[in-house]
């Protein structure tokens, strides 16, 4: 970083709002991988899919946890 620039302040106002909307997302990808496993007839497919579900729902409790402290941050701010 150059001497004459400052870092840009820690604007925490829309994490939660950005949280949610990745929260949301990852639901959805959850949902629609669901609805591939029962279409598919293949096993091989339904395991590596139902692989990849297991880690979004794990990402998914992260997030919703991140959520969880970030709105008591917000709320210990007031």
């Amino acid at each position: 970083m150059h001497k004459h620039q400052k870092p840009n302040p820690d604007n925490r106002a829309d994490n939660v709002d950005k949280l949610q909307e990745i929260a949301a997302n990852t639901s959805e990808n959850i949902r629609e991988t669901e609805e591939r496993i029962m279409r598919s007839d293949h096993q091989g497919e339904q395991q590596n899919l139902k692989k990849k579900n297991e880690h979004r729902k794990e990402s998914l409790e992260a997030v919703r946890n991140e959520i969880h402290d970030e709105v008591n941050h917000q709320q210990s701010q007031q």
